[in-house]
């Protein structure tokens, strides 16, 4: 499974962005797909994640209410819409894929990786 990410750019604090990855390859049998955030000096977080083939969908308490995963399985992509945006948001975004049950907030659990999208929220 290669998984493309892109969407991130530069935007000013309570703006928004969307972020898209495509999943191209074996997409058959993935369960889950995630975001994940790392800036600069600190470890990669769980930012969202939702079922491949379902509607549940789980989110890093920073980021509830202000964004939001979705999915077009005709397209083979996921989607993160970033509103009210924050300087704290500023991070590399990679997206991730994993063909096991449950859905897991932990890095370490999923399989594949995008390579990356820088997202800079300016105040």
């Amino acid at each position: 499974v290669q998984l493309q990410a892109s969407g991130g750019g530069l935007v000013q604090a309570g703006g928004s962005l969307r972020l898209s990855c495509a999943a191209s390859g074996r997409t058959s049998g993935l369960y889950a797909m995630g975001w994940f955030r790392q800036a600069p000096g600190k470890e990669r977080e769980f930012v969202a994640a939702i079922r491949w083939s379902g509607y549940d969908t789980y989110y890093a308490d920073s980021v509830k209410g202000r964004f939001t995963i979705s999915r077009d399985n005709a397209k083979n992509t996921v989607y993160l819409q970033m509103n009210s945006l924050k300087p704290e948001d500023t991070a590399v975004y990679y997206c991730a894929a994993d063909r096991r049950y449950p859905i897991s907030t932990s890095v370490h659990e999923y399989d594949y990786w995008g390579q990356g999208t820088q997202v800079t929220v300016s105040s």
